[in-house]
């Protein structure tokens, strides 16, 4: 993963290249980063089973033909409480409202809950043609998906609907055919070689706090941060990673050191295997806790999320 840059030699227009963005939307926990994934064909952006993990848009990079296809995972939309729950709403709904085609994908276990009808409802405010993804579909029976696509299908903003799992990739392959198809002509948007854009030492500092999201229980992770704060490449090719995770009380310092700091070393265990996977390269990974109360109100970490303070 790099930072944006301008493709080198893309296909010009003349010669039939195109290129677009594609924003999923909907409700949190839906499965949006396992989708992202699943169409990338690697991991770009974190999963966990806690709704919020999302905390800003992720770009995941797909080439299929001539057609450079930008996903763009965006944070769950629910009804904001806190100054980032806030944020992370706002942020989605530029992602959509940026993007060439959406795609408002549902949980078929799950259904039309509050979140997704309040989200269609400004979808039909908006007037924007839109997607519909029923995912999980492999957990429940036809006439139980026939019974949840056909009322949605007839609110009259859906162009097409697609029945699919984001675990297992099936009716996936279909949907990205169709949804590359409608990508406007263009040049390439990002060079041919990248799957994401997201800056290696924020994709760093997520896995990381994936981890935080899987190994802790209760509401502890979303009361703590990860940031990078050094990356050394070293000589023999390995990467030195200095990553400090902040929490706002004590409390949770002593439970994300665990006793012995026992806690703390699984959780890097699992963020080194992880990233020396996706970086491809032995990774030394140091993980300090610290206390800094109120983080969430900072505006410096709203910055290096590329979410809006003032949302």
């Amino acid at each position: 993963m790099a930072e944006a840059s301008p493709a080198a030699a893309p296909p010009t227009p003349a010669e039939g290249a195109r290129a677009g963005f594609i924003a999923i939307i909907g409700a949190p926990n839906v499965g949006k980063s396992t989708l992202l994934n699943r169409v990338v064909g690697a991991k770009v952006s974190i999963v966990s089973p806690k709704v919020q993990t999302t905390r800003t848009r992720v770009r995941g990079i797909l080439i299929t033909g001539k057609t450079q296809v930008v996903f763009v995972d965006t944070p769950g939309i629910f009804k904001p409480q806190r100054r980032l729950d806030r944020a992370m709403v706002a942020a989605a709904w530029a992602g959509a409202s940026e993007a060439d085609e959406i795609v408002l994908l549902v949980d078929a276990v799950r259904g039309v809950d509050r979140d997704t009808r309040a989200i269609v409802e400004r979808l039909k405010q908006s007037r924007r043609k839109v997607v519909l993804a029923i995912n999980k579909v492999d957990a429940v029976n036809k006439p139980a998906l026939l019974a949840l696509a056909d009322p949605l299908y007839r609110e009259g903003i859906f162009t097409e609907t697609f029945m699919i799992s984001a675990t297992t990739g099936d009716g996936v392959d279909d949907m990205v055919a169709a949804l590359a198809g409608r990508m406007p002509e263009g040049p390439w948007l990002f060079p041919s070689d990248e799957l994401s854009d997201m800056p290696e030492r924020l994709m760093a500092a997520e896995i990381t706090r994936e981890q935080l999201y899987l190994q802790l229980r209760k509401e502890l992770p979303y009361k703590a941060t990860v940031e990078t704060e050094r990356w050394e490449d070293r000589a023999d090719g390995s990467v030195k990673i200095d990553q400090v995770i902040y929490v706002e009380r004590d409390s949770q310092k002593a439970i994300v050191l665990g006793k012995g700091g026992r806690q703390v070393k699984a959780i890097g265990a699992a963020a080194r295997k992880e990233l020396q996977a996706i970086l491809d390269c032995q990774v030394h990974l140091f993980l300090f806790v610290k206390v800094r109360e109120n983080w969430g109100n900072d505006p410096e970490r709203f910055r290096d999320w590329g979410l809006d303070f003032k949302a």
